[in-house]
């Protein structure tokens, strides 16, 4: 389990309300999610305020003194990524603290490969010599994005969306063709800072739509210097809503894309991962 943020806008815009202040936000999801249960295993923030990603991460939690908040209250960007981490698959550490990077790419889970220290070696065959060497800690989640990296580079032209799906759904049938009856989750956000990709599959996930500039419900100011000769649009993105705005719901057993409006686009999942979420709620 862990908790998971995204935005993405047309403009530059400050996310430290929905970071730190809001009645949600996520610094108080790391110490109480909606469930009970703290994250305090990490944390890590990352942004892209211009071609090349800036992460600041730290194996402690993000409630944990005044690191985060400062953090927070500097990013500035049309893309952020931040994550607090609940540790099941691999131990606190800098190395397995999200979101991981690779050049201009960010990505970051919620959720669990079951039975790992199987499937695992079936992702490292699919790697390219690349990836695997650059494989720093033990968690699923770095193994994930090293394979999905390995395919989209495979396939440069195919939409990343559709890389997203096709390693997912291989994800979950080696998975469940190791127990059939296996809970994967796999909740991710991936970017490059220009596109954005994700998934939801048995962990929680909304997202909420804005349109136009308003005062923020928080702190009553604006988030972004805005330019009048253009529509400010933007997507936020969270493992629970953050804020009193209507948030909606991203359904089970499916991956989206920020689309150029910075709307979502919405597409399900295949058999397996279907039956995966089947399992989950039945």
């Amino acid at each position: 389990m862990c908790r998971l943020y995204g935005f993405r806008a047309n403009e530059p815009t400050r996310v430290e309300c929905s970071l730190v202040h809001a009645q949600n936000a996520l610094m108080k999801q790391s110490r109480s999610d909606r469930t009970g249960l703290t994250h305090g295993h990490g944390w890590g923030v990352a942004e892209h305020p211009d071609t090349v990603p800036f992460v600041e991460k730290q194996a402690w939690a993000a409630y944990h003194g005044e690191h985060f908040k400062k953090t927070a209250k500097r990013v500035y960007a049309r893309t952020v990524i931040a994550h607090v981490r609940r540790a099941t698959v691999g131990p606190p550490s800098i190395e397995n603290t999200h979101p991981f990077v690779h050049g201009v790419w960010l990505f970051a889970h919620n959720g669990t490969v079951p039975n790992f220290e199987l499937v695992r070696p079936r992702l490292l065959d699919e790697l390219s010599p690349l990836h695997r060497t650059e494989i720093q800690g033990s968690t699923d989640s770095e193994h994930v994005f090293r394979y999905l990296m390995s395919l989209r580079e495979s396939d440069p032209g195919r939409p990343l969306i559709e890389t997203l799906r096709l390693g997912l759904e291989q994800v979950v049938a080696w998975a469940r063709e190791i127990d059939p009856d296996s809970s994967v989750s796999l909740n991710i956000l991936w970017t490059d800072g220009d596109k954005m990709v994700g998934s939801r599959l048995n962990r929680t996930l909304w997202y909420v739509e804005r349109d136009g500039v308003a005062p923020c419900e928080i702190c009553g100011q604006s988030h972004v210097h805005h330019k009048s000769s253009r529509h400010y649009d933007a997507v936020e993105i969270a493992s629970e809503p953050i804020t009193r705005e209507l948030w909606r719901q991203v359904p089970n057993a499916t991956v989206f894309a920020v689309k150029p409006d910075f709307r979502l686009h919405l597409e399900s999942l295949g058999g397996n991962a279907q039956n995966a979420a089947a399992a989950v709620t039945s």
